[in-house]
């Protein structure tokens, strides 16, 4: 029956595992990827590959997925590009931002309420009603504007597109650099990129920077800086360890592994462990047998002194007064031998009262400490 058990076992294992397997194949492969919105590798309607991709092939340019104090400040002026951050940066981090401008370098910020970030101020509108806009050159500018704030401009600043309600794009400057902060991040997504001239005025921003050299900031985004386990190793190889996984606790399982502490049966430590001392120690206690229990515990102890001080066993108690002035040094020599007479006479009574046995058997539990130490 043993053999038929086991046999019925690896089919149910083998047919868990095939359902596993099935399950999982149809849970991995069938759901699309869904990509987060304004990153450079998402060609969904809300990513910006489209502009990412064309850039590329212009100009030189890189995905940044570093902290902003790594950012390279020296060499060729650069532009980075930060479209609709996800988080907002804290004052340090912002203070690395602004010291990367004061260097000669250019952010391109585009947020469709970018107040609270680099002291940026805006004014919300409530109602939106399209009214012409125009650029820095009183240049109509053709693209649909679905942002409710426009941006509250200093004397500093220098106005780039802005409509009836206020300014849309500007510029500000932070030592050799500066900032252009602009409402519109829907101009550069992958689905509004090629509509009106939301493309022209794209390029255009991206032209105030004055360089070559342009970084896609992915670190705002907050998706490809922190790398886990489900990131840097495939789907198919976390699908194998896991499936490695349950196949292992199924063969201990099996095989009737057992996890936890593991607890000894009483009846293998009752009896030879402190338990019965214990009982024996009760018992002759109850029934007074003192006498008896001081032999025996002067014998112990005479055998643990021929075991440590090599002191014959055969010998009585009373020849034992020079080996001991030798290995007993904690007392005099003088209550040496008042012990070893004492303990003589003590042995040779034959009944002893509660108060004797007390203190005869503490005096030999000393000596058998001095001798095991």
């Amino acid at each position: 029956m043993k053999p038929q058990s086991k046999g019925r076992t690896w089919i149910w294992l083998i047919v868990l595992l095939i359902l596993f397997l099935t399950i999982s194949y149809f849970s991995f492969s069938s759901k699309p990827q869904v990509y987060p919105s304004y990153v450079t590798d998402s060609p969904s309607p809300t990513g910006v590959k489209a502009v990412y991709t064309y850039l590329k092939k212009e100009l030189n340019v890189t995905i940044w997925t570093k902290p902003p104090e790594l950012l390279p400040k020296n060499g060729e002026k650069k532009l980075l590009i930060m479209v609709e951050p996800s988080f907002l940066t804290n004052k340090a981090e912002e203070q690395k931002y602004v010291s990367f401008m004061e260097e000669g370098n250019t952010i391109l910020l585009l947020k469709d309420n970018p107040k609270g970030m680099f002291d940026i101020e805006t004014l919300f509108i409530e109602e939106n009603i399209p009214s012409p806009t125009h650029d820095k050159d009183n240049k109509v500018v053709k693209s649909l504007i679905n942002s409710q704030y426009r941006l509250q401009s200093t004397k500093q600043d220098q106005i780039l597109i802005q409509d009836n309600l206020g300014p849309i794009a500007l510029s500000h400057p932070y030592g050799k650099g500066k900032m252009i902060v602009s409402v519109t991040p829907e101009w550069i997504t992958n689905e509004n990129i090629l509509k009106l001239s939301n493309l022209t005025q794209v390029l255009n921003l991206i032209e105030e920077g004055k360089t070559n050299v342009i970084l896609f900031d992915e670190y705002i985004h907050g998706g490809k800086n922190a790398s886990s386990m489900l990131t840097i190793y495939p789907m198919w190889f976390l699908l194998f360890i896991l499936q490695g996984g349950v196949l292992i606790l199924l063969w201990l399982w099996l095989n009737g592994k057992r996890f936890g502490p593991i607890f000894i049966p009483r009846e293998e430590s009752v009896r030879f462990s402190d338990e019965g001392i214990q009982a024996i120690a009760a018992w002759y206690l109850r029934g007074k047998r003192y006498h008896d229990s001081l032999l025996l515990q002067a014998d112990y102890v005479k055998v643990m002194v021929h075991e440590r001080w090599r002191i014959p066993y055969n010998q009585e108690w009373q020849e034992f007064s020079s080996y001991f002035e030798k290995k007993w040094l904690q007392i005099s020599d003088s209550e040496i031998k008042s012990f070893l007479s004492g303990l003589v006479v003590i042995l040779e009574k034959e009944k002893l009262n509660k108060q004797e046995y007390l203190e005869w058997s503490r005096k030999l539990e000393q000596l058998r400490k001095e001798v095991e130490a």
